[in-house]
């Protein structure tokens, strides 16, 4: 490959109700929520600083698995009824693109076989459904050998044991029998890896790569991915007037609607065929300097919902560069440029076919067998912070995007600084010839490193500092995250933060900090992510040192917290966008008390000044989760590491593209399988064929069998805490019976209700589907939701397990004046699960002889205050307590189909927290909350 290292000279370079059922597997009297052991919360703490005790809130007023690759199959079979289903989901008014041409068939051409027919072929015949494999057990044996199975040597030892292969009728006896079969009978659409020298100041380094063309083939060919195709732009709107757009797919974004209006120009009815690439270096080996430099490569044509599971195979490894620091080249600069020069000259060799097939196109045939005249076109490239500079060619400090100067970058909000001139870039770029000396200054006025041909520079269609995305994992939660819970942690010191972390009541959602967060090192974004599901609880009523006001301090985290859970919206329209806009201008408006406070004396963070161009990048690309590096971070475990687990550690690269192309093929072969299946083509003796799932007729879900069986009532008094539970039942019954009766006349008739059964079976768990209320993404398959009930118990080892008993969401009932319920989160209210219960089937006949409406499952909840018109005015959050009459907690009995999901409540804590309170006690304990609207994004979107 031809290549130039240090091209260039010195230069100055300053930064260098029917509720569904699941089976359980344990016997009737067993818990059926057995968990581990709660941790110990009588640890040591630090002694209380008694500063604290003297001063108030009162100040305050003053100012958001690693997949099984044997189950691939199932769950990628999904067909174009489904497909179509959920597109007509979408609650959305279209406008589609003026020319109806654009992204239709090729005209007068038959559709060829489809991708299945097409790998039937290749198998050279139709009469055994394994083929190659002899039988079923020797092509499951296969799956599992190179899916799941051991190293290549332990497989050939355990095939070597006398009678092993000869028993199970396998057509391999040795790991290379096996590799023979992969090799040569099963055929792969995704190219195999090329390997080319690269010499660099005398040394040779390897970089692995493949055929691009052939992977966009591969990708737009899957016939698992033909009914989901998105091939045209599209414009979605929320009102019938078109004024409030909505953007999710990346095909409802702005980009794809002028690159198709663009090329139009050029050939009518063209197939826009975005490419999205991302890069990220990853160490292979906790001990020790081995890397690896894969390049990920998919198309915006997939639905995001498939490009971001690695499981359903919509990212392709395009290539491995080289990881070589080139330390054999002394002179530091020098050793920074020839890098740059290195890793824009592979990627130019890889990326080459584009130029001119992003103007000619290339006849692309889907799933179906229907050709298309597709273009391809970088479209985005994923990076985080250092790959956004390598890929741009901008120095460290700066915005990779638009023109601010260094020394204003995150201290100006209001994001007016336009994007870098991409022409006078590419002049810059095209003094070349004009010598050494003449090419670095143009690319110094240009605002760029003097780069030897970038790889972006003859690309067609391609402005790279708008393919440049935000960076949720790396922006927000390793950087301006972190940067906000050092600052937290400096305000308010860590004792008292770790203290609160100890004390939060549990919820599913929520990680519990049984040690606090200050002696957490090298903390990952997930866990970053965690702790802001509860940060601002940590810091509401705790006062800062020098009677300071922290009002503007809180402010400040409820802006960056709404930023982040926006930014991270699976659905965006103009008004939401408004509101993102708005919570960073609330930051920039706040963050000067950081600087009050001496923690800060600037804000000159690149990954700040990111937030201003989030809102661009969606309305070009469709939302965040299109182009999140979570995802491409996720890729490096089944691409890489995997990879190199499975070698010797010698020359490893070549054997890891060897590894994956067999592996490519094995999955592939387990998809045609399972259509097989599928469309009845095995008979019913010759397959597995997993049952269908069960039609989803509740978002509730209880075990098939109770928890416990034969719960007395006064055991419900005594262990469960329902205090009222008799009167609160035979109220329900009362109500139930005659829904129109009045609440004297409900007191009056409840008083002569008789039960003629003592016991009742208990459930400890519900489970909740979260539906998504937009419908433009697909539900979840399995409960997204939790809500525990259950009392003290003894765990596995003796120890004590508290009680615990979960806050949820219920639904009101309608109001008296309009007869519907309220909108938002005054739909709802807050209560505490106590008590799920079913009584028993004669008694129920007996209560309600002529009903059949009649709810099997119940739960009795003690219910907290409505909520207020409006929120916290500092905090941004709704303060709930507990609703009392008379001095005593008011409860009832509702049906289990009433509530809606699982909530958190923060406590209010006060100026210090009380040290008797604990993490099992605290919803008794504490007299005033906050309704959590950070549990996770759904509850975000509903309290927001």
């Amino acid at each position: 490959m031809q290549f130039e290292g240090d091209y260039f000279g010195a230069y100055y370079d300053p930064a260098g109700d029917d509720l569904e059922e699941y089976d359980d597997e344990r016997s009737d009297d067993s818990e059926s929520d057995e968990e581990p052991d709660e941790p110990d919360e009588g640890g040591w703490e630090p002694p209380l600083d008694s500063q604290r005790t003297t001063e108030s809130y009162e100040a305050q007023k003053d100012e958001v698995a690693p997949c099984d690759p044997l189950s691939i199959a199932s769950a990628i079979a999904r067909s174009a009824t489904e497909a179509n289903a959920a597109q007509s989901q979408c609650k959305t008014y279209v406008v589609p693109f003026p020319d109806h041409r654009a992204g239709q068939p090729v005209p007068n051409r038959q559709p060829g076989d489809s991708g299945y027919q097409e790998y039937r072929a290749s198998l050279e015949t139709d009469l055994n459904p394994w083929a190659p494999f002899a039988s079923r057990l020797d092509w499951e044996v296969a799956r599992w050998a190179k899916l799941r199975g051991p190293g290549s040597t332990a497989f050939s030892e355990l095939l070597a044991i006398p009678g092993i292969a000869e028993r199970l009728e396998l057509s391999y006896t040795t790991t290379n029998e096996l590799n023979n079969i992969v090799d040569t009978k099963l055929s792969s659409t995704r190219p195999s890896f090329q390997r080319q020298e690269i010499e660099v100041a005398g040394q040779v380094f390897e970089v692995y790569f493949r055929d691009i063309i052939g992977c966009i083939k591969a990708l737009f060919s899957d016939p698992e991915f033909a009914p989901f195709l998105l091939l045209v732009p599209e414009r979605h709107y929320a009102d019938t007037d078109h004024t409030v757009r909505v953007y999710f797919e990346m095909n409802s974004g702005k980009w794809w609607w002028t690159t198709q209006e663009e090329l139009d120009k050029l050939r009518p009815g063209a197939t826009v065929i975005p490419i999205m690439i991302s890069s990220d270096k990853t160490q292979l080996t906790l001990i020790g300097n081995k890397t690896a430099y894969p390049v990920y490569m998919t198309l915006g044509n997939l639905p995001k919902d498939i490009r971001s599971k690695p499981s359903r195979r919509g990212q392709i490894l395009l290539a491995y560069l080289p990881t070589s620091r080139l330390e054999h080249i002394k002179n530091k600069a020098a050793r920074r440029r020839t890098l740059a020069n290195l890793f824009h000259a592979c990627l130019g060799r890889i990326l080459e076919p584009l130029v001119e097939l992003g103007v000619e196109g290339i006849e692309l045939a889907d799933g179906h067998g229907i050709i298309r005249h597709g273009h391809p076109i970088l479209a985005t490239y994923i990076g985080d912070y250092p790959e956004q500079l390598l890929v741009t060619g901008v120095k460290n400090g700066e915005c990779p995007k638009c023109t601010i100067p260094r020394d204003e970058v995150g201290a100006d909000p209001d994001g007016s600084h336009p994007l870098r001139n991409l022409g006078k870039i590419l002049d810059a770029l095209s003094s070349l010839d004009q010598g050494n000396r003449i090419y670095s200054q143009n690319c110094h006025a240009a605002g760029i490193k003097p780069i030897y041909h970038p790889f972006w520079e003859h690309l067609p269609f391609v402005n790279i500092f708008y393919s440049i995305t935000p960076d949720v994992l790396h922006q927000l939660y390793q950087g301006v995250i972190k940067h906000l819970i050092a600052w937290i942690q400096e305000a308010y010191g860590e004792d008292e933060i770790d203290a609160r972390c100890r004390r939060m009541p549990p919820n599913h959602n929520v990680r519990h900090f049984t040690k606090g967060i200050s002696n957490m090192s090298r903390i990952t974004g997930k866990e970053h992510q965690d702790i802001c599901r509860v940060l601002l609880g940590l810091i509401i009523g705790l006062p800062l040192p020098g009677g300071i006001s922290p009002t503007r301090l809180v402010r400040a985290v409820r802006a960056l917290l709404d930023f982040l859970y926006l930014a991270q919206y699976p659905v965006h329209t103009s008004e939401t966008l408004d509101l993102l806009d708005d919570a960073r201008c609330r930051f920039h408006a706040c963050k000067g008390i950081f600087e009050d406070l001496g923690i800060r004396s600037h804000f000159r963070l690149p990954k700040l000044h990111s937030l201003e161009h989030y809102r661009l990048s969606i309305e070009l690309f469709g939302t965040t989760d299109n182009y999140d590096t979570q995802f491409s971070e996720r890729l490096h475990i089944d691409f890489t590491k995997e990879a190199f687990r499975a070698t010797n550690r010698k020359d490893e690269f070549s054997q890891m593209t060897i590894w994956l192309e067999r592996r490519e093929k094995i999955q592939r072969h387990a998809v045609y399988v399972q259509s097989r299946i599928a469309h009845g083509n095995l008979s019913p003796g010759w397959t597995t064929a997993p049952r269908p799932p069960k039609p989803r007729i509740s978002h509730v879900q209880l075990t098939r069998h109770p928890s416990v069986k034969g719960v007395e009532f006064e055991d419900a008094v005594t262990k469960y805490g329902a205090l009222y539970f008799r009167d609160a039942l035979a109220r329900f019954v009362a109500t139930t019976q005659d829904p129109t009766r009045t609440a004297p006349q409900v007191e009056l008739a409840s008083a002569g209700i008789y039960f003629n059964f003592r016991t009742i079976s208990v459930f400890h768990k519900l489970k909740f589907w979260v539906e998504d209320e937009t419908g433009l993404t697909l539900g979840s398959p399995d409960p997204t939701d939790v809500a525990h009930a259950h009392p003290a118990r003894l765990g596995k080892y003796g120890k004590e397990v508290p009680a615990r008993f979960d806050t949820v969401l219920i639904k009101n009932k309608a109001t008296p004046h309009t007869g519907q319920p309220s909108d938002g989160v005054h739909r709802y209210e807050v209560a505490q699960l106590r008590l799920v219960f079913r009584i028993p089937v004669r008694a129920k006949r007996e209560l309600f002889p002529n009903q059949d409406s009649v709810p099997d499952y119940l739960a009795y909840v003690e219910h907290f205050t409505p909520f207020s018109q409006a929120p916290d005015p500092i905090s941004g959050l709704y303060p709930v307590s507990r609703s009392m009459r008379q001095g005593a907690r008011l409860a009832s009995i509702i049906p289990v189909g009433r509530i809606v999901r699982s909530c958190h409540l923060l406590p209010r804590f006060g100026p210090i927290v009380p040290r008797e309170w604990s993490s099992s006690n605290v919803l008794e304990q504490c007299p005033m909350f906050y309704l959590n609207a950070f549990t996770d994004r759904n509850t975000y979107r509903v309290v927001y």
